[in-house]
């Protein structure tokens, strides 16, 4: 996502662009992920730069997501209806209240109310619910439309989408990123952009140091089909354990597990029993809905779970990778500012604590001017 969302601002800018892709173009974490934009209730202590990031991403998704559906030609399901967070028992309260206090100390817009009012929000709710903390930031897009709308703004920009085309290396001449190699061929480029999601690690032809640091941390979600007209769920809906997306089709996307298992896409009976158990334990009324879909993704996990953006020790590599959980979310800050610092050579003050240095400070850093990948 971040990378098509980067490629898009490089060809809007004039620059030749080849976006490779190891499959179809976008079916990584982008088409698995539940496409939240969720800058505050995600937040956790310790998290303050990433949520200043965040929080910059968030406020320029409205203008990103009309300027992307004009260019794109079509709806991204973009929907600022806010998100609750509910407990479900008096420890999940006392929890909740801790996090709100957090929240409302680091300056994010949330309020706690009571399950009652909770209830007038979203009636299906489990009356049992002590309270909740509204959030009317944190909004959702589709993430499946989003990629579809990025891929195609893109083209049209003249961008090249390579489907079917994994890079193996980064090709680096005199300590200088000078192409990718692909199919055994090399493709020249003024600019590399490494942004490869979990399989950025496996990218060849890099010196240790400047390998990212980024494993898959595997994801199993699931789908159940509600009616349209008459939704049991409206709002973006966190609970312990679980969160719940509706989509404006019917759709309720359920998720997600969190597991070091590698590239292991299996679906597993636990995995799926304890997403619609949590589920079930917030909304009962969904035992009665079919499941539509189960699925697995990759997140892209960093070792401190932030994005690796920026440039790093080899000149004309810039990497846009390691969101982790917050891949949608940051598209349009990534895109915005990783673009800029390839045109430009200057790095904005909000990328400084996310570059790869923060792993090794002794690396050093150079300016890019192109991208090709």
């Amino acid at each position: 996502m971040c990378g098509l969302g980067i490629g898009w601002r490089l060809a809007q800018a004039g620059c030749r662009v080849d976006i490779f892709d190891r499959g179809a173009i976008g079916r990584g974490a982008s088409h698995a992920a539940a496409g939240m934009l969720a800058a505050g209730v995600e937040t956790e202590p310790g998290e303050l730069d990433l949520l200043r990031l965040n929080l910059r991403s968030q406020q320029a998704w409205p203008a990103f997501a009309a300027e992307l559906e004009a260019a794109g030609g079509q709806d991204i399901g973009y929907r600022d209806d806010g998100t609750l967070v509910v407990a479900l028992t008096r420890d999940d309260e006392r929890q909740l209240r801790f996090i709100h206090d957090y929240h409302c100390r680091a300056g994010i817009e949330v309020t706690l109310i009571g399950g009652g009012e909770a209830r007038q929000r979203e009636p299906y709710l489990n009356p049992r619910i002590p309270a909740a903390v509204w959030s009317p930031n944190d909004h959702q897009v589709d993430n499946r439309a989003l990629t579809v709308a990025l891929a195609a703004a893109a083209a049209c920009a003249g961008a090249q989408l390579l489907p079917d085309c994994e890079v193996e290396a980064v090709r680096v001449e005199n300590g200088r990123a000078a192409g990718v190699v692909v199919a055994g061929e090399t493709v020249a480029a003024d600019a590399v952009i490494l942004a490869a999601g979990a399989w950025s690690r496996t990218v060849g032809g890099l010196e240790p140091s400047a390998v990212p640091p980024v494993r898959p941390i595997k994801g199993q979600m699931l789908a159940l089909q509600m009616d349209p007209e008459a939704p049991l769920l409206r709002h973006v809906l966190w609970a312990p354990g679980i969160y719940l997306v509706p989509r404006r089709d019917g759709r309720l996307l359920i998720g997600a597990t969190v597991e070091e298992k590698g590239f292991d896409e299996t679906i597993t009976a636990g995995g799926q029993y304890a997403l619609l158990d949590a589920a079930w334990r917030a909304l009962p009324g969904i035992e009665e809905l079919p499941i539509a879909e189960t699925w697995t993704g990759f997140r892209p996990g960093s070792r401190d779970d932030a994005p690796i953006l920026g440039p790093g020790p080899v000149d004309g590599l810039v990497y846009a990778t390691g969101h982790h959980r917050n891949g949608i979310l940051l598209t349009p800050v990534t895109a915005d500012l990783v673009s800029r610092f390839v045109l430009t050579g200057e790095l904005d003050p909000a990328l400084a604590p996310f570059t790869l240095a923060r792993f090794d400070p002794a690396l050093a850093s150079g300016p890019a001017s192109m991208a090709a990948e």
